[in-house]
């Protein structure tokens, strides 16, 4: 990358929807944009999830590409401490870890970024800005 190279929130250029298993979370990180999602594949991989939630995670980290929905499916394994019924930690269900994952800083070039926020945005509700 160039030296324009700027860390942003993960939250910036996509959203996440994610659930609880048993002991694993299962996340979706969709992208807003196929600009979006060519830094998600590169940002976002099972290593770069495991630094960002190692305080808290011993297991490991299982990730997938989607491109057809511009998604990457990450699956957390020994995430809740034996299971959401078991934990003693506070609010450790997967949903409060998704909203966890979308605040892990990325690198993107200026051009990058300019590029992911000038296009529209797609989903199932049709393009948006």
């Amino acid at each position: 990358m160039s030296a324009s190279v700027q860390k942003i929130r993960l939250a910036d250029l996509a959203h996440a929807r994610s659930g609880d298993k048993a002991d694993w979370v299962d996340f979706g990180v969709f992208a807003w944009n196929s600009a979006g999602y060519a830094v998600l594949v590169r940002e976002v991989t099972a290593q770069r999830a495991a630094e960002h939630f190692a305080p808290w995670l011993p297991g490991r980290i299982e990730c997938w590409p989607l491109p057809n929905i511009l998604a990457i499916k990450l699956v957390l394994h020994d995430a809740l401490q034996g299971g959401g019924a078991r934990n003693l930690r506070l609010d450790n269900l997967g949903k409060s870890m998704a909203a966890a994952l979308l605040r892990m800083e990325i690198n993107v070039t200026a051009e990058e970024l300019a590029a992911c926020l000038a296009a529209p945005r797609v989903g199932w509700w049709g393009d948006q800005k």
